[in-house]
């Protein structure tokens, strides 16, 4: 590993899944930070590409990102590139003697691998491409299925799979090093999870969302909304001490109606302690509590590493509070298979306004410095504008991506990090500065979401009228 750091001129190859694209720069930005390394692509980058390459790093630096993304599907150092393959072959000869050698002894055994970005090749050209690279002085043998060294040529058609051409848009030849973490997607999967509700996170959103906050061994991650504790699934495996509220009794102790399908009544077992004894990690399970989010039951000062959330939208979950007798006007019933003690609190609306807010505040006085909020902001995407994000003068915004849900609706992920302990200035900032006042159009979000859907329903509606009148016709 030490001939590997003492090369020089290195460049790294990226190779990107093409889902989730909003979130990838965000993500490897993130794990390089906790490197202390800067992101670096150098000129020409194109954010949607999915390939990309990377200076000023080494062969530690790379491995640490691909043993977290789930973004990345691999690593390469890369050794030639070029629009044809005429440009690559005079990229590859360029490239300094000392730093292929280690790689080409005779003593060693490899094989190179053709991928191919938006087409696919035959067996036969495959070869026809690898042994047009004979240029290449290997000396080792051959060996498909433990080789010592891996290589990969690539070759990128663009992104358009309506329009294919011939030939390659860039090509890349480089020295394999190391994939990504894409298979957590698969053994992680809330399909085959112990524990689910009806908005358990997907297994894949969840580890973006943890390397977003830079999750690391030892932190204390806590969830305000922790529902079935998807989020604490992901930061544990990462080996970070985690725990959460909820007010919902019956999720919080694992019991009343089951979610899966088939199910009535939720398993003895079924509880969010199970889920990580699933994976391995329930020794850094602290514990999770009945709370209500607006409700301070926290000894002041710096508590939590990190804050990673995903509030209610009042779609599938309710939002709601506690609240007194005399505000129950507008109190909200508890559900039919509610089995908690027989006092029942009032719960009262929680309009999601008022959720950012206090979202934040909290994570203001809990984090430590430098420490990360991440949490899913719901969008009704007509009237989106970066206004409608909240702020907090101790936070400052790291990255804001969006997560599409229909034609009317996304999410924005928010990643915040915090920057100063609150001070007494900051609650006269916040009534002075506009910026800082919550945005109130995020509580009509439920009857925007449910209005898209009726216009889609009546569009099809009067489609299908249409379509019957003309066949009268």
């Amino acid at each position: 590993m030490a001939i590997h750091c003492s090369r020089i001129c290195l460049q790294y190859l990226i190779h990107l899944a093409q889902d989730n694209v909003d979130f990838r720069l965000p993500e490897i930005r993130s794990l390089l930070s906790l490197r202390g390394k800067p992101f670096d692509p150098g000129e020409n980058f194109k954010e949607k590409s999915p390939f990309w390459r990377l200076n000023g790093l080494s062969e530690e630096d790379v491995n640490s990102i691909m043993a977290r993304t789930v973004c990345a599907k691999s690593a390469f150092e890369l050794w030639g590139h070029g629009r044809t393959h005429s440009e690559l072959r005079n990229s590859l000869l360029k490239y300094p003697t000392e730093n292929m050698s280690p790689f080409l002894q005779k003593d060693s055994t490899y094989k190179i691998n053709v991928y191919t970005f938006n087409k696919t090749l035959d067996f036969e050209d495959r070869i026809k491409k690898i042994d047009a690279m004979e240029y290449l002085s290997f000396e080792g043998r051959v060996n498909l299925r433990n080789p010592k060294h891996i290589f990969c040529l690539l070759e990128d058609y663009g992104t358009d799979p309506n329009n294919i051409p011939d030939e390659p848009l860039y090509i890349y030849f480089g020295r394999w090093i190391a994939d990504g973490q894409r298979e957590l997607i698969r053994s992680h999967s809330v399909k085959n999870r112990h524990f689910i509700g009806n908005t358990s996170m997907d297994a894949g959103l969840s580890f973006i969302m943890a390397n977003h906050a830079r999750v690391k061994a030892h932190d204390l991650v806590y969830d305000p909304f922790v529902g079935t504790g998807s989020l604490l699934v992901a930061c544990s495996h990462f080996g970070a001490y985690v725990c959460g509220t909820d007010i919902d009794y019956n999720t919080i102790h694992g019991i009343g109606k089951a979610s899966r399908k088939n199910q009535k009544w939720r398993g003895p077992d079924e509880n969010i302690r199970a889920n990580l004894r699933q994976y391995g990690s329930e020794k850094l399970y602290v514990d999770v509590l009945v709370s209500d989010a607006s409700k301070p039951i926290w000894r002041d000062g710096v508590l939590f590493d990190t804050i990673i959330t995903d509030p209610p939208y009042g779609i599938r979950e309710s939002t709601r509070r506690t609240g007194s007798q005399k505000d129950s006007v507008n109190s909200v019933k508890p559900s039919e298979d509610y089995v908690g003690d027989s006092h029942v609190p009032v719960s009262m609306a929680y309009h999601l306004s008022d959720i950012f807010t206090d979202l934040l505040n909290f994570s203001a006085l809990h984090l430590v410095i430098g420490g990360r909020l991440v949490y899913w902001l719901p969008i009704y995407r007509p009237e989106y504008c970066e206004e409608m994000v909240p702020l907090n003068a101790c936070l400052r915004l790291v990255s804001n991506c969006e997560q599409t849900l229909s034609s009317h609706t996304s999410r924005r992920l928010i990643t915040m990090e915090k920057i100063k302990e609150p001070e007494e200035t900051d609650a006269l900032a916040h009534l002075s500065d506009h910026h800082f006042s919550p945005y109130q159009g995020h509580n009509a979000f439920r009857e925007k979401y449910f209005s898209g859907i009726s216009k889609r329903t009546l569009t099809g509606k009067e489609e299908t009228n249409k379509m019957a009148a003309n066949g009268r016709e």
